[in-house]
Parts: structure tokens; sequence; C-alpha cells
């Protein structure tokens, strides 16, 4: 397993992964990222590395070179790269971590003999705290040498590498957004809505917390079916209309999103989606008729 790391784009993954694999005895390499300063702020949080404003062939240097720069800017930096390292790429490993991109992104590095691929971790990161990464899901994809270093990488951070193909990086992403990122919208939403009733924001988070952590609890001990509560769930359509009626005085998303996933829960949970589905029609149909 390599010991040695250069990292481009250090951002809040890229500084989460080059902390932890400094933790771990990896040796950190250049750091690079869009400006002096960025660079070395970013150095200082991962505690090692030498940093760099611009691409430099000193990032071949590592053993593995992980890219942690926006999806948007990946194939680029990869020209960049094979540009200015041209055979110094031959025998190196080059990692990116974009969740739904998959290693063709990095065919130029590829062409100059660099193993490609990617690995993602399934987890959020923000720039306030270092997430634990053990049992995370690291998804891994790409040339054979370069998954292997990615799961070597991923089990050493107490991970779980998953090899996921290259044709399904973006619905696996997709999955992993629907959970972090949409999630945190709903809960908001929730949020603003019981504000609005009258609850403080510390009411609102103090009521949604709890209530949130006990369906994440019983979808892991007795699966999606049976933790499934609610209207919906129990055939209480009246119910459901009443919701959407009530969420027209709102802004359209919000009522938009409750008519939506209300449907997705039917496709997803009920025994019987087709029927379920049907009758959902009708109550959101009905809705309109109350509230006009």
């Amino acid at each position: 397993m390599s010991r040695t790391v250069s990292i481009v784009g250090a951002g809040r993954l890229g500084r989460a992964l080059g902390r932890a694999l400094r933790q771990l005895g990896w040796h950190i390499g250049p750091v690079v990222t869009r400006s002096g300063a960025h660079s070395r702020a970013a150095v200082r949080a991962i505690g090692g590395g030498k940093p760099f404003a611009t691409l430099t062939s000193e990032v071949m240097d590592a053993d593995v070179i992980l890219l942690a720069t926006p999806d948007d800017a990946l194939a680029d930096v990869a020209r960049q790269l094979a540009k200015l390292a041209g055979r110094r790429c031959r025998g190196k490993v080059v990692l990116h971590a974009s969740g739904a991109l998959d290693d063709s992104v990095l065919r130029a590095l590829a062409r100059c003999g660099a193993a490609t691929g990617s690995i993602h971790p399934m987890q959020t990161f923000t720039n306030n705290s270092q997430p634990n990464l053990k049992g995370v899901i690291f998804a891994i994809e790409g040339h054979s040498r370069a998954r292997r270093a990615a799961g070597a990488m991923a089990r050493a951070l107490g991970g779980i590498p998953v090899p996921v193909t290259s044709s399904s990086k973006p619905a696996y992403h997709a999955a992993g957004t629907l959970v972090a990122g949409h999630a945190l919208a709903l809960t908001e939403a929730a949020a603003q809505l019981l504000i609005k009733v009258g609850f403080t924001r510390a009411h609102a988070v103090v009521t949604l917390l709890p209530l949130m952590r006990q369906m994440l609890d019983n979808f892991e001990k007795h699966g999606p079916r049976a933790a499934w509560t609610g209207p919906a769930s129990r055939g209480d359509y009246a119910t459901v209309a009443k919701h959407r009626a009530a969420l027209r005085r709102y802004p359209r998303e919000f009522g938009d999103s409750y008519a939506t996933l209300v449907r997705l829960s039917a496709r997803v949970l009920a025994k019987n989606p087709r029927a379920t589905l049907k009758q959902l029609e009708r109550a959101l149909k009905n809705s309109r008729r109350k509230s006009q």
C-alpha cells in the first residue's frame, strides 16, 4: 500500500482525507489549491504537505495523486498534469474523489501511463468538523491497479470499499444526495413550517430531531416497510388532502414537494404501489377543490 499522497484541490473533502491519511502515517506531498493563501491554510488544516498555488510536476513525485477538485475542473486538471508530467505519469496511481464521475475524465493521464480511478466516501463533509470514516462506504472504480490502491486507502481510513461500475456512478451519487442534500432541505422546510405556526427555532429543532432519529432507528432495525408511518401508510387519504390543502398557503415548493414525496413513498414503501398511488391522486385532486 502506498504511503505518499499529493492532493490537488484541498477543499472540505481534500482536507478531511488528507488529515486522516496523515494521522495514519502517510506522507503528504504537494497540496495544490487556487491560491497561495488557500494552499497554506489547507496545509495547516491537514497538518502536513507543501503548499502550491498552481499545478506543478512535483505532484507526480507521490505514489498516489488525489484530485479533489470540483467536478467541472477535473478534465482540465488532468490535461494540465499530463502536459506537465509526461512520462513521469507512468506507474503512478491517480484517483479523483468525484461521486458522480468515472475515471474517463482522467483519460489524458491514462494515455501517459497512469493508472486512473476514483474513490468517493459516502459521507458529508463540512468546514468545521472531521467526519468519522469508520464503517463508511467508499465507492471505488477505474483501472484494476487504481481500484486496488483505492480499496487499500479506504480500508486504512476505516471504511468499506465497494466497487461501482463506471455507468452507475451518477445513480450512486444521486442516492447519497437524496439523503444528505435533499433530506436536509426537507428538515429545514419542516422547521420553517413549525416556526410559521408559532414554534421557536429551538423548539422546532427539538421537535424534529427525535422524530428523525427514531425513524432512522426503525429503518435500521425493522426495515423500510415496517418503519413507514404517516397518513399514507395507513390509508388516511383525507388527511393527505388536508395536508396538501394547508400547504397551498406556503411557497409553491412546499406543497409540490409534499405531493411528490407522498407519491414516492407509495412507490417504494406500499405493498400495492399502483392501488395506493391511485388513491393518492384522488386525495391530491380533492385538496385542490378544498383550497379553492
